[in-house]
């Protein structure tokens, strides 16, 4: 009996207190899309904006400017984008941004701005304690669910090309034998895990919708002293390497929505570039020569350039 008792003793000892952590992704309803398979020209995206839509934390001195959870996710979407390696990131956090975005790409193409905007929003979020008391032990669960809602917009047509949301859950266990080890205190990190999860889906559908759309690019200047194209080295765009100009298409108003819709262009011609210049991904440029074709020099705007199907 005395055996018994020391060994049981011995046993609580040894799992006194055992603490185990879960993440679990809630998978979103999202299309099948395969990933490129070409590194392919980086794009530049702007994150217009992230906000919490819940009601969790807001008391009465909150404040919307230094929302936590805001600045979680938008510091966990930058991280994850900047990452994959695919994308010129833009800071743009207040709303008025969008509006500039527009105005860049009404008549003038957008030039020096983003090619794409993220909007998005913490949708759900939750966090609740769980306890289980038996005999000999107890156990105490803590447990945070996130959800998160991203839109990309074209800026080109100001039309939302992508719209999904995902949730995520992170936990973690604690269980004291006999009342032995030590007990879990608030983990701070499951918010930071449970964001994390319901991006991270999300992401990848941003990549593939901005990937598998071609790479754009506009006209900043024609005269004698050359054809300067936005865009340089940071986008991936190396001398020597052709492009196709496209005439843009007619725009003509869809009856059932009120929005006007550009129909498909027409190719006119090639450019090569020669040489490029600029500091910042923002204010990079490439002189080109055409190879092919021509275009009328009086309506620059009326043109972009893509990258040439292989």
């Amino acid at each position: 009996m005395k055996k018994t008792l020391m060994s049981l003793a011995l046993g609580c000892t040894l799992i006194g207190c055992t603490v185990q952590q879960k993440v679990v992704q809630v998978e979103p309803q999202v299309m099948e899309v395969k990933q490129p398979e070409a590194q392919g020209l980086k794009r530049k995206v702007a994150i217009a904006r992230f906000s919490n839509e819940t009601q969790y934390a807001k008391g009465i001195f909150y404040d919307k400017e230094n929302d936590p959870i805001t600045n979680q996710a938008l510091d966990i979407l930058t991280t994850k984008l900047a990452s994959s390696n695919k994308f010129i990131l833009l800071e743009r956090q207040e709303m008025d941004k969008i509006m500039e975005e527009y105005k860049l790409s009404d008549n003038q193409g957008q030039k020096v701005g983003a090619d794409y905007l993220i909007i998005g929003s913490v949708t759900e979020f939750g966090r609740k304690n769980i306890g289980d008391v038996n005999a000999f032990s107890r156990s105490k669960t803590q447990t945070v669910q996130a959800g998160v809602s991203l839109r990309l917009v074209d800026v080109s047509t100001g039309q939302i090309i992508y719209s999904e949301e995902a949730k995520g859950e992170a936990e973690t266990t604690n269980k004291t034998v006999m009342g032995l080890g030590e007990r879990t205190d608030y983990d701070a990190t499951l918010s930071d895990k449970a964001i994390s999860v319901a991006i991270s889906k999300l992401v990848e559908n941003i990549i593939n919708n901005c990937m598998d759309r071609p790479w754009k690019s506009y006209f900043l200047s024609y005269d004698e002293d050359g054809i300067l194209i936005s865009g340089g080295a940071s986008q991936g765009i190396k001398v020597n390497d052709i492009f196709e100009v496209v005439e843009k298409g007619k725009s003509v108003k869809n009856p059932q929505t009120g929005m006007m819709v550009e129909l498909p262009g027409k190719t006119v011609g090639k450019v090569k570039v020669m040489y490029m210049g600029g500091e910042s991904p923002q204010s990079q440029f490439s002189m080109v020569s055409f190879v092919e074709g021509a275009i009328d020099t009086s309506t620059l705007d009326r043109y972009y350039i893509k990258e040439t199907k292989i």
